[in-house]
């Protein structure tokens, strides 16, 4: 089982770690996803395998994870993405596009352009039963049909609209 850093309010580690099982109240764990799109505009999507204990046999983004005690999520990122796919990533030097905060934690989110022959990855066998290159509308889609796992087809969309940089959000 991951040991995980636990933070405040205000995402400040306060110097103790956690399980998915042991997190108190007002502790929160760091998360993260990757999302990778190709130059036409589709994001690569995992299924999960079927035997998964949470979300089996669904859809979901690129790549995705808790981070472990000590990591930063820059780290976590490029660990959770070559555990899973077998993709080597150097985001270094990457702010992750968004954070999002959820009831135990925040979740950051990284957005990234890359050409990947999926024929040549390599797949955790023990999470991820196959991947494809999915547009907007059929992530959507699969959602739609609770095959996807149950994110907002908004923010779906916001995942297309803002993933080519770090621009203003307004027009």
């Amino acid at each position: 089982m991951e040991t995980w850093d636990i933070y405040d309010k205000n995402r400040n580690i306060i110097g103790e770690t956690g399980t998915d099982c042991k997190i108190g109240c007002d502790q929160y764990h760091l998360a993260v996803h990757v999302c990778i799109f190709n130059f036409k505009g589709e994001m690569l999507i995992q299924k999960r395998q079927a035997f998964m204990k949470i979300r089996a046999g669904l859809w979901d983004l690129t790549a995705g994870g808790n981070a472990i005690a000590g990591e930063k999520s820059y780290q976590a990122a490029e660990r959770e993405t070559f555990e899973e796919l077998g993709i080597k990533l150097d985001l270094k030097n990457t702010r992750p596009h968004l954070t999002l905060n959820f009831p135990t934690g925040f979740d950051d989110i990284f957005l990234l352009e890359r050409e990947i022959d999926i024929s040549a990855l390599k797949l955790q066998e023990e999470e991820v039963e196959k991947v494809k290159w999915a547009s907007r509308d059929e992530i959507i889609k699969l959602i739609k049909e609770d095959k996807f796992l149950s994110y907002y087809p908004s923010f779906i969309e916001m995942l297309f609209d803002i993933r080519k940089s770090y621009r203003t959000y307004f027009k």
